[in-house]
């Protein structure tokens, strides 16, 4: 009975330990675009309602977008994005869940600009892929963080069918711009 004590005592220390030495920042209003550039149309659409939260010194990463969130120019377009492309009441969200790599050689608190490898599991339409990319993350204070990222993403890739009426108009490569400033919270 002693000995599980002692034990339960030590398990304990290290688990308030581990966590005492993280530093966790999170946004829900951080920003997300997308650019299709082709000969016959440009599409773009935006999204400010992007949940993202990063623990350090560990490098965590974690994203999440509200499919019909974003806003496109014309109507039409964001309709049919949500109902025929994305299948939004379906697939409700994209995510991603990776890692900074050698996130515990950034300090949280000393500002700095630094550029960041990323990699993990991104989510759209139901498929789950292995992304790579880098980043550049922004250090303002012991309070706030800023992370960019651009990356490309193959509709294909994602199971998302484009009709061959309108194949042309859909980049084969959508680019994806993130910019999302997090506050540290406890």
């Amino acid at each position: 009975m002693q000995n599980r004590k002692i034990l339960l005592g030590i398990t304990a220390f290290f688990i308030c330990f581990s966590v005492i030495g993280q530093k966790r920042f999170y946004t829900k209003t951080g920003y997300v675009d997308f650019f299709s550039n082709t000969p016959l149309e440009d599409i773009k659409a935006t999204n400010n309602q992007v949940a993202a939260y990063v623990v350090f010194p560990e490098g965590e990463l974690n994203f999440a977008v509200l499919i019909k969130s974003f806003q496109f120019e014309k109507a039409l377009m964001q309709e049919h994005f949500n109902e025929n492309y994305l299948e939004s009441d379906e697939f409700p969200r994209a995510t991603f869940k990776g890692k900074i790599l050698q996130a515990d050689k950034i300090d949280s608190a000393k500002v700095a600009d630094h550029t960041v490898n990323v990699e993990g599991e991104l989510t759209i339409h139901g498929v789950t892929r292995f992304v790579k990319t880098d980043g550049k993350l922004s250090v303002r204070n012991d309070k706030k963080i800023i992370a960019t990222a651009g990356f490309s993403v193959k509709p294909e890739d994602y199971e998302i069918n484009i009709p061959d009426a309108v194949r042309n108009n859909i980049a084969r490569d959508v680019l994806v711009t993130i910019d999302v400033t997090l506050e540290a919270f406890d």
